[in-house]
């Protein structure tokens, strides 16, 4: 070990596995773990910290004495600095690897679990091109190169629409070509970018909150149809218009083209009217004969592939006969709790996002579908006694929670009510193991299928059956 800019430096440091977050690991002299974010499993590096800490360091990997055999050659030209496809230089098959172990090492490590064995993953049969919903924002300092940085010439184009750079929230990296949502995707974006900056529309200055152009949202589904979604910070009608009219004109194609005007602190427009500019106010995916409404502020899952292959693992480890009751917790716009419908006597649906609610009815509506019903408040009242005399006893329910997992007293609710099955779909298996550990008392973990939803990232999804035990 040796010193550089008062961090240490270490050489020839082997990176032995990969672990959360994206980021693989290697080990100190000192026995200490180094997590890394630009090296793969294999590699034998030095090592320049950016981070001490009591028992880790972080750091990036500064010369490759030999790469490893996992490593492939990354496709999209911005890989490296735009923070969304972190693992691009890792071979598919082994991204599936580690992934699953993951999945493994939560359940046991963090909910301390007796397993039946793994099913293997089930991957994504695209690993570029497969999400359905992208979201740019647009900067008028955008992130420069080191290059540009060092050169000497004098840069007039700051402008970007693109992402943000990984930690900062003020930086836009500038996209060329994203390797993420098929087309037309990439062409709306270049064309708004090139109209906008060919008639001086303004982009938008996060630091001082002013400039025009704000967010460019794009939805594309399975059926055909886009949907485009313009936030503009200012309210200028004509200077709107012009934009929309261009885009309208340009892309036919384009099945609902909406705007929001947004002059809060942050981008997120679940409390703002989405207003119509031509077209519809939503799109259409389409499963298996069913058909989901999906309007801009919808949840949907970005992989519309796997959220089939997903829908079908649910549907199997419930295993109805067509007499149970289910109820499907966080049912979002109802997709799950109509897929499973026809296989149930009734499916009962609750969500705290009213919007998804009312698309949930009017999905189910759109498909004739009469068993379900859906109500809509925060889980941990609204899911209480009174609505289980109110609805019945569930024999099989499923939930599909956030990221941080189920509030503690959704848990000692289903704990109490004791449904035959539980079916826990989950994007974060580390709290679905902290869930799944306070439930251990009255269920065994049955089967156990993690689901790849995003290609080229850490993510992936989870889903475990839990049969009630026999006390």
């Amino acid at each position: 070990m040796r010193k550089k800019t008062g961090r240490p430096f270490f050489e020839n440091v082997e990176v032995v596995d990969a672990g959360a977050k994206g980021k693989t690991i290697g080990k100190a002299p000192d026995g200490r773990v180094i997590f890394l974010t630009n090296a793969v499993p294999g590699d034998i590096v030095d090592v320049q910290t950016i981070k001490k800490r009591k028992s880790f360091f972080e750091g990036v990997a500064t010369h490759f004495h030999s790469r490893s055999d996992k490593r492939t050659e990354p496709v999209c030209e911005h890989f490296g600095v735009c923070g969304g496809c972190k693992w691009q230089h890792m071979d598919y098959v082994h991204q599936l690897y580690y992934k699953q172990r993951e999945v493994e090492n939560n359940l046991k490590r963090i909910g301390h679990l007796e397993l039946p064995e793994i099913q293997p993953i089930l991957g994504s049969k695209k690993s570029y091109f497969y999400r359905n919903k992208m979201e740019f924002s647009f900067s008028d300092s955008r992130w420069l190169t080191l290059d540009e940085i060092k050169s000497d010439a004098t840069i007039s184009d700051k402008n970007a629409l693109g992402f943000h750079i990984p930690g900062m929230w003020d930086k836009i990296l500038d996209i060329e070509k994203c390797h993420l949502q098929p087309d037309p995707s990439n062409a709306i974006r270049l064309a708004t970018k090139e109209f906008a900056v060919k008639n001086r529309l303004s982009f938008f200055n996060p630091r001082n909150q002013y400039g025009l152009l704000r967010t460019l949202m794009i939805r594309t589904s399975s059926t055909g149809e886009v949907m485009v979604l313009v936030q503009f910070f200012e309210d200028d009608s004509t200077q709107r218009n012009l934009l929309l009219d261009h885009l309208g004109k340009s892309f036919p194609e384009i099945t609902s083209l909406l705007y929001v005007i947004n002059q809060k602190q942050n981008d997120t427009i679940y409390d703002q009217e989405v207003i119509c500019h031509s077209g519809r106010d939503y799109i259409l995916e389409e499963m298996e004969g069913l058909q989901f409404k999906i309007d801009a502020k919808s949840f949907y899952q970005t992989n519309s592939d796997q959220a089939y292959a997903l829908y079908k693992v649910v549907r199997e480890f419930a295993s109805l006969k067509g007499t149970e009751l289910v109820y499907d917790l966080y049912t979002g716009t109802g997709t799950i709790a109509q897929f499973v419908a026809k296989q149930a006597k009734r499916v009962i649906g609750i969500e705290a996002v009213p919007e998804a609610i009312a698309n949930a009815k009017e999905n189910a509506k759109r498909n004739e579908i009469g068993n379900v019903d859906f109500f809509v408040g925060d889980m941990k009242t609204v899911f209480d006694e009174t609505f289980i005399v109110e609805n019945g006893n569930p024999d099989v329910l499923i939930t599909d929670p956030p990221r941080d997992g189920m509030h503690k007293d959704v848990v000692r609710q289903i704990m109490n009510i004791a449904p035959k099955k539980v079916v826990y779909v989950s994007c974060n298996s580390a709290t679905q193991a902290r869930d799944l550990e306070l439930m251990k008392e009255k269920y065994k973990i049955t089967r156990v299928q993690p689901v790849d939803m995003f290609p080229q990232t850490h993510h992936v999804e989870n889903v475990v059956l839990l049969e009630k035990l026999d006390l």
